[in-house]
């Protein structure tokens, strides 16, 4: 693990982000070309709209976006329905799942795309019981709008930002407490430990010209806790975390990217236990006047293996994610006509968490 901590660039004012200086290691980060395959498609119609994956065991588990009917639910492998949870807690807006070292489910109730709530929260959820909690958590530096949370091996919750414009946070919980030591209700104050810029790339797909592969939709943590996985609409980042920190990792930038063009707005991903990764779109595929079809699950092959196989392919190409170029403030105007677009997916207040 390189040593040294990045600095993002926000696009629109350029200027360094003070507590995270430039590190001259990250000009370049390989590309992996790992091809996607089809999976299974979820049946259940709640997965319309699917946005968070997690595994445990054999077992996969998705959520929907913030709707009429957010039930957590439980997967084979070929995508039939094997159970479907209620969530303990009436949730706000549910962005991400994560799986804990306890095997519970934690639900990030982390969306806000009007910013305006005081706290967000996690949620706890037993498979075996149906039983959970509610953690709130309120972020040092004001309300955010969040769409990715991963937890470490050791227990540690990190939260991503979804910044439209400029670096996205980094959050975990004041003294580095873990989910057994978070507060319930709460609130635990979160701190900044870092900001992450990931793109622009060429890798086509995502809802937003000049920002899908910008936005920060999604992240996982692999089973033995070594690989962090972050995602934009359109790539998935890899962190090497050899010693299971996932924090440092993040603030050390992406060792690899792996373009997945498949998917129209990707938003979630996981690790299943063998180290392959899982990803999905929030929609399916839709051709003219035809309706979307229920977004299915793809694999990638072996991802963690990345990290061990040196002969794995990966071409180096230009930085697309720590250090953010000047010349991307040439694109803010054209992230700027998007953005009208962008909150069309505001949610509908619900009881405030």
């Amino acid at each position: 693990m390189r040593a040294a901590l990045f600095a993002a660039v926000t696009p629109l004012v350029a200027l360094p982000l003070a507590s995270a200086p430039a590190s001259a290691d990250r000009a370049e980060i390989p590309v992996a070309e790992v091809p996607s395959e089809e999976l299974c498609t979820p049946p259940d119609p709640v997965l319309a709209e699917l946005s968070g994956l997690t595994v445990l065991g054999e077992t996969i588990y998705a959520t929907p976006d913030a709707g009429a009917d957010e039930s957590v639910v439980a997967l084979n492998s070929d995508c039939s329905v094997a159970q479907r949870f209620t969530p303990p807690v009436d949730p706000y807006d549910v962005e991400d799942l994560a799986a804990g070292p306890d095997g519970r489910l934690w639900l990030g109730d982390t969306g806000d795309n009007t910013q305006s709530r005081p706290t967000v929260a996690l949620i706890s959820l037993d498979p075996a019981t149906g039983a959970g909690e509610l953690y709130r958590l309120t972020y040092p530096d004001g309300p955010r709008d969040a769409e990715t949370l991963l937890v470490s091996a050791d227990g540690e919750p990190v939260i991503i930002t979804k910044a439209l414009f400029g670096p996205s946070g980094v959050y975990r919980p004041v003294r580095e407490r873990g989910l057994t030591e978070l507060d319930s209700p709460g609130p635990t104050p979160l701190e900044k430990v870092g900001a992450l810029a990931l793109g622009p790339t060429e890798t086509p797909g995502g809802p937003l010209p000049g920002a899908s592969s910008t936005l920060i939709t999604g992240g996982a943590v692999s089973a033995d806790g070594t690989v962090a996985a972050v995602r934009t609409y359109t790539d998935v980042y890899l962190f090497h975390a050899p010693d299971r920190d996932i924090a440092a990792a993040l603030a050390e930038g992406p060792d690899l990217r792996i373009p997945v063009p498949d998917e129209p707005q990707g938003e979630a991903v996981a690790f299943t236990a063998s180290g392959d990764l899982l990803t999905a779109s929030e929609t399916g595929t839709q051709t003219g006047t035809v309706a979307a079809v229920q977004p299915p699950i793809r694999i990638l092959r072996s991802v963690v293996d990345l990290f061990a196989d040196e002969s794995v392919a990966a071409t180096p190409e230009v930085s697309t994610s720590a250090v953010v170029p000047l010349a991307v403030a040439a694109s803010a105007a054209v992230v700027a006509v998007g953005a009208g677009r962008w909150w069309w997916r505001s949610r509908r207040s619900r009881g405030h968490r």
